[in-house]
């Protein structure tokens, strides 16, 4: 999906939520039909009721559970056992049995192989990159790879450099993955053997950044990183008089590694940037490590080839070994950042039955689930992230998950990859850092967002007036609105500001302009206010 680059700078930053909510006073009457709370707290359902009865919602679907952290006691149920889209929820699961089956120590490594007899500083042989799948590798760890192997002593590779993605099937794709998205940074193939661009680890991609001519009808100045041949830029874009909006798009054809710039960017604007995909991620990390070779001082002689196993005999000259797990979450998590979750589902595939498949990681995934008490029967998962609308959660499981997590002795860690609402730092606060500002939800409310077309999501936990701390799933479906993100946050500023002797409805306004569309997570507009 083709998004207009300099439309997307000047979008409007999502201001505080403090100013889409107003405050209604409610007194509790009893509960609110069959599906309400069995044990409320005075005011809670008809609280939360009035906000799920938002016009933003007629003819859409919700599924929303409130449970006692402490003693698991359902507080609050709203069609609690309907299946919905989770979107980016899903990744609740997939990170938690991440840390269950993983550990949260647990490592990607990447490795430099030499297969054939050593002849002074020659390899009388071939070259293996294997790959186990790290979504965080950056150019920089393939560029200390190859010093590493110059440190051995190798100066010229006689075979080829052979790239070992075989860890991972050849799967690149998730299932009913939309294919208007392919050329979006945010639906990027997944391979063992993978480059991420920058510190956000949006692996599988390059930054294309357009920089404007000296004038108008110049032709535009285009820059990728990192440094790589593999992808080839068309540019059919323009310089436009200084002053006019600018209509940059960036996209990748289908099937290549083409990435056309077209439309036009004003003389004397800010460079435009844009991430992309590549197609075939073991082809781009072969080609930056061929490079870095090169740069030092080791020539390989032979052609690259893809998808070959390293033999068992291969040598190891050089190791890269990714961030641990628990410091692997942060980004995952806070950015919500699809490729990690897909890398980490195919990684327990392997890890737990030795085949780096979706299949058998979700396998691994649903056992995890079915072990920590929640239902996975009643629920479908078909990918890691949630970008699939084939996923389907009740807000049941999803709080079953919620209250289960916190018995683990990896919660510590796992906790802290949660998004914070209202804290300004994008690896803090995440894909909640402009939400709920001014409330009592902020800086205590934590939880994953999710996001897509007509689908919502919401889960995580926060503490009440009284210090007691709540557990809560939000899922909104089917809608037609632009957004319906500030009926979530009134939901948790609702439970922040309650006691046991009441709650109040924060009712969010009807017309919020400057609430930030919500087809896609926050975070992959790659907006500075997100």
């Amino acid at each position: 999906m083709s998004r207009p680059l300099g439309r997307m700078r000047k979008r409007t930053l999502a201001l505080p939520l403090v100013v889409g909510l107003a405050v209604t006073v409610l007194t509790w009457s009893g509960p609110a039909g069959a599906d309400s709370a069995a044990a409320p707290r005075p005011g809670l359902t008809e609280a939360i009721e009035t906000i799920l009865a938002d016009p933003r919602m007629d003819g859409g679907a919700a599924s929303v559970v409130v449970a006692d952290a402490g003693s698991g006691e359902v507080l609050y149920r709203h069609e609690a056992g309907d299946r919905l889209m989770p979107a980016s929820n899903t990744k609740l699961v997939t990170s938690a049995a991440a840390a269950e089956l993983l550990g949260t120590d647990y490592r990607f490594t990447t490795e430099a192989l030499a297969d054939g007899p050593r002849r002074g500083s020659v390899l009388q042989g071939d070259l293996y990159l294997r790959g186990s799948g790290d979504p965080t590798a950056l150019a920089e760890d393939y560029r200390a790879l190859a010093a590493a192997v110059a440190d051995r002593g190798v100066r010229t590779v006689t075979g080829g450099l052979v790239a070992d993605d075989t860890r991972f099937d050849s799967q690149r794709l998730g299932r009913s993955w939309a294919a208007d998205d392919e050329s979006s940074y945010y639906s990027a193939q997944i391979s063992a053997l993978t480059v991420a661009p920058d510190k956000d680890y949006d692996s599988g991609t390059v930054i294309v950044e357009v920089f404007p001519g000296a004038a108008a009808g110049d032709r535009p100045r285009v820059a990728v990183t990192p440094r790589t041949g593999y992808v080839e830029i068309v540019n059919q874009a323009e310089t436009l008089p200084a002053g006019q909006d600018g209509t940059l798009a960036v996209e990748r054809r289908h099937g290549t590694n083409e990435i056309v710039v077209s439309g036009g960017i004003a003389a004397g604007d800010d460079p435009a940037k844009e991430w992309a995909t590549v197609w075939e991620p073991t082809g781009y990390a072969a080609d930056v490590f061929r490079r870095a070779l090169a740069d030092e001082g080791v020539r390989v002689l032979g052609r690259t080839q893809l998808g070959r196993k390293a033999p068992q005999t291969a040598q190891e000259l050089a190791v890269h070994r990714s961030m641990p797990l628990k410091d692997l979450l942060v980004p995952f998590m806070k950015l919500s950042n699809n490729m990690h979750a897909e890398a980490l589902t195919k990684a327990i595939g392997y890890e737990k039955s030795g085949r780096g498949t979706w299949s058998a990681g979700l396998t691994a995934i649903s056992g995890y689930l079915k072990h920590a008490g929640v239902d996975s029967a009643r629920m479908r998962q078909v990918d890691g992230s949630g970008l699939s609308r084939m996923n389907n959660f009740p807000a049941a499981q999803l709080v079953e998950l919620l209250l289960s997590v916190r018995q683990e002795p990896w919660y510590p860690d796992w906790l802290r990859s949660l998004p914070v609402a209202c804290d300004p730092d994008r690896f803090v606060g995440g894909t909640l850092r402009s939400r709920m500002c001014g409330t009592p939800a902020a800086l205590n409310a934590r939880a994953k967002t999710g996001s897509l077309t007509g689908a919502s999501a919401l889960s995580g936990y926060v503490k009440d007036k009284d210090g007691r701390e709540l557990v809560y799933a939000i899922v909104l479906n089917n809608y037609l609105a632009s957004s319906v993100k500030s009926i979530e946050d009134a939901v948790v500023v609702t439970l922040a500001s309650s006691d046991a002797g009441g709650a109040a409805t924060i009712k969010p306004l009807k017309n919020r302009s400057a609430e930030v569309i919500s087809d896609i997570e926050c975070s992959w507009s790659k907006h500075p206010g997100c």
